[in-house]
């Protein structure tokens, strides 16, 4: 954690790290100790991400990066899944320094988690949510525009725009996600009002996240254009076009009926792709970042680039004129 960083931000008092850099929890890609291990000791926010583990091995991923390092990291929970009440129960027993959760009312949890001491950072897509989660008495927010990967806010708003609008209605420290690659996409975010940024898909090209190889390379290859929003009308999924999004596509057009759509869309998964590396059926879960990234260097390695790029993008705006004369 030697490089600088000049931008002003309360996370890293707020959650002991040693940057204000959040790694996304990515289903698969993060759902090991290897990826959070590897952020954590490189100053970020490691998380690991719950959703579709079996209890056993969440405990077994929390311990082994415990074990790993002394900085803290994540568990993310989506309090939609049937397990989430499960989950939450290892986080508080392991005492997980850091819950993010998503898609459900954290009234209810937060006492116990800061009985012991731990943060709540909630997903949210709006607004309205952001103030009542606010209200609800969590730490942080992460703020999730339409350019993102997985669930992104399904009205598609982007990060440009919704992560200004949560800034304007809410005190606490916010964290833009969203079309975030690099340094200067983080430093965009904190000219937004934002004080960190989570990234998914860079991080899910790196060494450490646990998808089929096939899975990074089609990410590799891809272009700006490539993502598209499937499941739209319910809780929809940015991924690479493929066979599937195609057949999806085309039922849609021929006016295929809500339920008929529906089980199409579960009809496929995002571990046929992750773990089985079909990518023309399954779901290539990518963010429109896609297009900004060709390499898959160690976790260590991309926090380097982010810490520097951001830090040079802050000089520069530094040293230029100001707008209005003094």
């Amino acid at each position: 954690m030697a490089a600088e960083f000049g931008f002003p931000s309360r996370l890293p008092a707020l959650l002991g790290i040693g940057y204000p850099i959040v790694q996304g929890g990515m289903s698969w890609a993060s759902s090991s100790a290897a990826l959070a291990l590897a952020v954590a000791r490189a100053g970020g926010l490691g998380t690991i991400a719950a959703g579709p583990m079996r209890p056993e091995a969440l405990v077994e991923a929390i311990r082994t990066v415990r074990a790993g390092t002394e900085a803290p990291f994540a568990v993310n929970i989506p309090l939609y899944n049937k397990r989430s009440a499960e989950f939450l129960d290892i986080a508080e027993a392991e005492r997980v320094p850091v819950v993010i959760a998503s898609q459900g009312g954290p009234r209810a949890h937060l006492p116990r988690f800061h009985a012991y001491g731990a943060k709540w950072l909630h997903v949210v897509a709006s607004p309205l949510h952001a103030a009542k989660a606010e209200a609800a008495g969590v730490d942080g927010l992460v703020v999730v525009g339409g350019e993102a990967g997985g669930h992104p806010a399904p009205d598609e708003v982007s990060a440009m725009v919704m992560v200004r609008a949560v800034v304007q209605a809410v005190a606490l420290p916010v964290i833009g996600a969203g079309g975030v690659a690099d340094g200067a996409g983080i430093a965009a975010m904190f000219a937004l009002g934002a004080e960190g940024a989570q990234l998914g898909t860079r991080f899910l090209m790196t060494e450490e996240a646990t998808v089929h190889p096939a899975y990074k390379e089609m990410v590799r290859k891809a272009a700006l254009s490539d993502t598209t929003l499937v499941g739209r009308g319910g809780l929809p999924v940015r991924q690479l076009r493929n066979r599937f999004t195609e057949a999806v596509d085309a039922a849609e057009r021929a006016g295929h009926e809500k339920e008929a759509l529906a089980l199409l869309y579960a009809s496929r998964s995002l571990k046929l792709a992750a773990l089985d590396g079909d990518v023309e059926w399954g779901k290539v879960e990518a963010g429109q970042t896609a297009g900004l990234i060709s390499d898959v260097p160690p976790a260590a390695e991309v926090m380097r680039r982010l810490v520097t790029e951001a830090e040079a993008v802050r000089q520069r705006l530094a040293g230029l004129p100001a707008l209005v004369p003094a």
